[in-house]
């Protein structure tokens, strides 16, 4: 494993997370993907092999603490260390609040922050030893504010928010960036174009977010010198109305 580097992605997909994914590939790092169920990044991980890089698909629920304990074990154990670790589970979903039941909410909670406190945790562990390395968390338009119909994830996303600032206050001096990246606006994924179809007819004047350019956002923030880090920036379409 000398010399070698890998980041991790959980919650990678066809979108932003795979995006990411291939972005850090491309310069070298080995790319470790997770999600649920493995089989589903299949298309993912042949696509950064036919782009030159590698990449490993792991089956991990991030709301499942011995889960998310293994796969940082397994990664650091028989791939590389982990350099880079990337939080991005969405868990985006819409109820009136009279109708948001107990287990919705728990549920969103879980995927949406639980996880990250998880993955946040563990990178923490495997990195603090190195004295170096990168955490980055995935946020939305709900970090910051809540809007109705969105109890639920405005809740997840803003606590990711605060767990993101008390790592980064207390893992930063020690060596470790960790940044939270707020996309506010429409995706560009299949998701959108299926339900969404005249936000996504946007996409002709480039009017919805493209994976390929948050991808390069996460790599110049892994980049930062450390006399000059990023802990957190948003990032939104042109004509979004914010």
């Amino acid at each position: 494993m000398s010399g070698k580097k890998a980041i991790l992605v959980v919650g990678a997909g066809d979108a932003t997370g795979g995006a990411i994914a291939r972005r850090f590939a491309r310069e070298g790092y080995i790319a470790c993907v997770a999600r649920r169920h493995a089989d589903k990044l299949a298309p993912l991980v042949a696509r950064i092999e036919a782009e030159g890089g590698s990449a490993h698909a792991f089956g991990a629920d991030a709301r499942k603490e011995d889960e998310v304990i293994a796969l940082f074990a397994q990664i650091e154990k028989e791939i590389a260390p982990v350099e880079v670790a990337v939080f991005n589970i969405g868990a985006n979903v819409r109820f009136p609040i009279t109708e948001t039941t107990a287990r919705v909410y728990h549920k969103v909670w879980e995927m949406g922050c639980f996880g990250g406190f998880l993955v946040g945790r563990e990178a923490a562990k495997a990195m603090l030893p190195r004295g170096r390395g990168s955490i980055f968390f995935t946020g939305a338009s709900a970090s910051l504010r809540g809007r109705e119909g969105f109890a639920a994830f405005a809740g997840a996303k803003h606590a990711l928010r605060a767990l993101a600032q008390s790592m980064a206050r207390e893992l930063g001096p020690k060596g470790i960036h960790v940044a939270q990246i707020i996309v506010d606006g429409a995706i560009d994924t299949e998701f959108i174009r299926e339900n969404f179809p005249q936000r996504y007819a946007l996409k002709e004047q480039e009017g919805i977010v493209d994976p390929e350019a948050i991808a390069e956002t996460y790599w110049q923030l892994h980049r930062q010198p450390r006399n000059a880090w990023t802990h957190e920036m948003d990032l939104r379409p042109w004509i979004e109305p914010w």
